[in-house]
């Protein structure tokens, strides 16, 4: 298969952000929330949280131990959709300060040998905290 080159918020939203709610659902119903109110928070339907609690769905990054934890934290904060975007958020940010990013652009895309992520912008905040 040839690999395309894909921008980093490609990266985010094909892969990045489906494990983010994959690891979102499975942290949410180990804490006991219904699946059915997990479904409403990430607005999406009860069949996607059965998917990505039997690994289904949202299993094509598979992030290291420091980022599974950051998750795990977010989603104990996750109560609303507006903690969950604001976490989502969190998330997105941590996951390109600590390269995180960049490792998985290139799993996924044909990223230029010369990619610096201080070079195109990718380590820059654009959302307040």
């Amino acid at each position: 298969m040839v690999k395309k080159l894909l921008l980093p918020q490609e990266i985010e939203t094909f892969y990045i952000i489906p494990a983010l709610r994959k690891y979102f659902a499975i942290f949410m119903k180990e804490a006991g929330m219904k699946q059915k109110d997990i479904a409403d928070i990430l607005m999406i339907n009860t069949a996607a949280i059965s998917q990505y609690t039997s690994s289904k769905r949202g299993g094509k990054v598979e992030f290291k131990t420091d980022i599974i934890t950051e998750i795990k934290l977010s989603a104990a904060r996750i109560t609303d959709r507006t903690s969950y975007m604001k976490e989502t958020q969190r998330l997105l940010h941590h996951i390109r300060m600590t390269n995180t990013l960049c490792d998985i652009h290139r799993q996924f895309s044909a990223v230029p040998t010369h990619c610096e992520p201080k070079d195109m912008g990718c380590h820059t905040k654009t959302y307040s905290v």
